[in-house]
């Protein structure tokens, strides 16, 4: 660094410095908020991880301070999410993550470059792993030596879950190449959705490296994929740069970014496409062409093979102001671009159901979609129960999820109570959301169809749900917040209200700081149960 840079950056150090300031104060009370006894008996750690959330933080309020013009600012996004992604990836329990185990088991196989997995049950006439049995929520009939393989190291990994490398042995071995059968690796997903973390696993087994890189590398891969998706997404979009920032940024989205899990990919496409939708709603007239249609219906179909519902989201192309296309036949062009995502779904689905037999999820002995659906349609009890539940009681419960995390390792869920992180993160989220201070006019077709797709879509997830994971009368549906993330970002189009006179600049850099100061309290919120 020569002098000038250095005056420069010695400058900005400085200029910023009631930003920081205000991170590092932030920072402290809401880590303070997640102590327990346990954490005063060696705090070495903690203080350890503290010190490095605190230069972290700093580094990227310098940073943006440096890339905040609206040109630059993707690659604060890519920067940020990078920095605390790949420090949660590490902090992060040994297959913490929800179904972790079993997305890792697809992206180990995926590393071997098998794209589509092999159920070995076809050799012997078996189509399911679990058979139905007379007793029980759980079905105890397993089909042995029936799965898809892959490599012995996964019994580490599933030998250890929720647990740190400080509470185990063996995470310092080498890889183990033996051939093994597991019954789950999520063979109903697309390929991919696991390439990302399939190059991180080959190169852990390229380097020759210890066994624990295969999930670090894993979940490293993931989340620089899910970086690059969101860099993009910051960059195409011409307004509401901030909000989805802030979407993307979600402490539960990070801890899902940081995985090994589809969910990144998922979270990452769905914000692409909000991204997309955005632009074309702002674009000059007789602007938009063909080939952006044809790119807006890949992203779509994309991610609708990654999670079904989200096929809904190529509906967007109905509410953009006709006046925007550079072509006359827009309608057909739209419903062209809306079947072509229909029929590959429908194609898709008809492969990926059937296929969510050969796992663990046949073992749940009373879940049947021909029946739940028979059961809803005479029983109009049931149905308003539905509504009512998915409206009420589980709405909420997706709210409080944006500072709630899954455990895969307890008999329990891990449902934290940190609730003034919750309280500060839902009204930091409720504020950049509504009261967002640019003035962005969309029309009310604009408005109604956005919240009629995102409607589809949560009613639709929801009501998937009913069929495959809840029992036949029942309305355990088993959904999460992490499922939703991508509707999150809809809300600023569906509503903002830019009634306060509020200074744009500030609110951005206020909120930047806010952004990185819940991605930080993810990191020691982890650090202090955990560690």
């Amino acid at each position: 660094m020569n002098q000038n840079n250095f005056q420069e950056f010695k400058d900005l150090f400085f200029k910023s410095k009631k930003y920081w300031i205000l991170y590092l104060v932030l920072v402290t009370v809401l880590t303070l908020s997640t102590i327990s006894k346990r954490n005063f008996t060696d705090p070495t750690f903690e203080i350890a991880i503290f010190i490095l959330v605190a230069i972290m933080g700093i580094f990227s309020i310098l940073f943006y301070f440096s890339h905040n013009s609206n040109d630059e600012l993707y690659k604060v996004a890519f920067v940020i999410i990078l920095l605390f992604g790949i420090t949660t990836a590490l902090i992060v329990p040994i297959c913490d993550v929800s179904d972790e185990v079993e997305h890792l088991t697809r992206a180990e196989i995926t590393s071997q470059g098998v794209l589509v997995p092999h159920w070995t049950g076809d050799e012997v006439g078996i189509d399911r792993l679990y058979n139905h049995s007379d007793e029980g929520k759980y079905s105890n009939v397993k089909n042995d030596n029936v799965g898809f393989e892959t490599i012995r190291s996964h019994m580490f990994f599933n030998d250890n879950r929720e647990k740190t490398v400080f509470d185990v042995e063996g995470d310092t071995d080498k890889i183990n190449y033996e051939p093994m059968i597991d019954g789950s690796a999520f063979e109903q997903n697309p390929f991919f959705g696991y390439l990302p973390q399939a190059i991180g696993i080959f190169m852990a087994k390229l380097l020759d490296l210890n066994v624990i890189w295969i999930l670090w590398l894993g979940r490293i891969g993931n989340l620089v994929c899910y970086a690059g998706l969101i860099s993009l997404a910051i960059r195409k979009t011409p307004v509401l740069k901030i909000p989805l920032l802030a979407v993307a940024c979600i402490p539960i989205t990070i801890y899902q970014a940081a995985s090994v899990s589809i969910d990144s990919m998922i979270i990452g496409l769905g914000i692409l496409a909000v991204a997309y939708f955005i632009c074309m709603l702002k674009a000059d007239k007789n602007s938009i062409e063909i080939r952006d249609v044809a790119i807006f219906t890949v992203i779509c179909l994309l991610l609708g093979l990654c999670k079904l519902t989200y096929l809904a989201f190529i509906f967007l192309l109905l509410f953009v102001p006709r006046d925007n296309f550079a072509f006359k036949r827009v309608i057909p062009t739209s419903l062209a671009s809306i079947s072509i995502v229909a029929i590959c779904g429908v194609l898709w689905s008809r492969y990926s159901t059937p296929a969510l037999m050969h796992s663990w999820r046949s073992k749940l002995n009373y879940v049947n979609s021909a029946e739940q659906i028979s059961y809803f349609i005479h029983n109009p009890a049931f149905v308003q129960k539905f509504f009512t539940q998915i409206f009420t009681t589980d709405l909420a419960w997706m709210i409080y999820g944006i500072f709630n995390f899954f455990s895969a390792g307890s008999a329990n869920h891990y449902a934290n109570t940190y609730y003034l992180i919750f309280v500060a993160l839902f009204l930091f989220l409720f504020a950049i959301l509504i009261f967002y201070p640019e003035n962005n006019k969309f029309s009310i077709k604009t408005r109604l169809g956005t919240l009629l797709v995102l409607l589809i879509v949560y009613v639709g997830t929801c009501f998937v749900q009913l069929l495959t994971w809840a029992s036949v009368g029942y309305t355990n549906l088993g959904i999460n917040t992490r499922y939703f993330v991508p509707l999150i970002a809809l809300i600023p189009i569906i509503i903002s209200l830019n009634k306060f006179n509020l200074d744009k600049p500030k609110f951005d850099n206020y909120s930047f700081i806010l952004i990185i100061t819940f991605m930080a309290t993810l990191i020691l919120a982890f650090t202090t149960k955990y560690y």
